[in-house]
């Protein structure tokens, strides 16, 4: 994406306003049906500091001989459940915000975790994708059966 225009800015407001409503940490682009490379989050990190951001067409960045943290995580794309998912502790993501200047994020704990699965989005994964396949099917299947309302991919 390189028009750094109002309707950019829009979208940025659109997306923060969607993330807010599903109650989520962060919210990419083509989860609500826009084919950009955008991310917004609104995320704790390790410190308990949260952080809200965007960025437009980001580089995820993970440390080399990274220690992995399985948690917990779930997505607005497959609501209704969550699984254990393996991810780097730190990781960090640079773009440019929606006025094209340079904007790095260096996140912990959840924050890190975030950037990682709202880049995965914009890259084409869920976070289903890296369990194991028997397990991805259920939760998939638990997922469609769930009650409520996720956002579309």
């Amino acid at each position: 994406m390189t028009s750094f225009d109002e309707d950019l800015q829009q979208l940025v407001a659109d997306m923060f306003a969607s993330m807010a409503a599903a109650e989520g940490v962060g919210l990419a682009a083509n989860q609500i049906g826009v084919d950009a490379r955008v991310f917004v989050v609104d995320c704790p990190d390790a410190t308990d500091t949260n952080v809200v951001a965007h960025v437009v067409n980001p580089v995820l960045h993970l440390p080399e001989g990274r220690e992995l943290e399985v948690d917990s995580e779930g997505c607005l794309s497959v609501p209704g459940v969550r699984a254990d998912v393996g991810r780097p502790t730190t990781a960090s993501v640079t773009g440019v915000d929606m006025f094209g200047q340079p904007v790095r994020i260096d996140g912990t704990g959840l924050l890190a975790r975030c950037l990682q699965h709202e880049t995965d989005h914009l890259d084409g994964l869920l976070y289903v994708d890296r369990l194991p396949a028997k397990q991805r099917k259920r939760l998939l299947s638990e997922s469609a059966e769930a009650p409520g309302v996720g956002v579309p991919e």
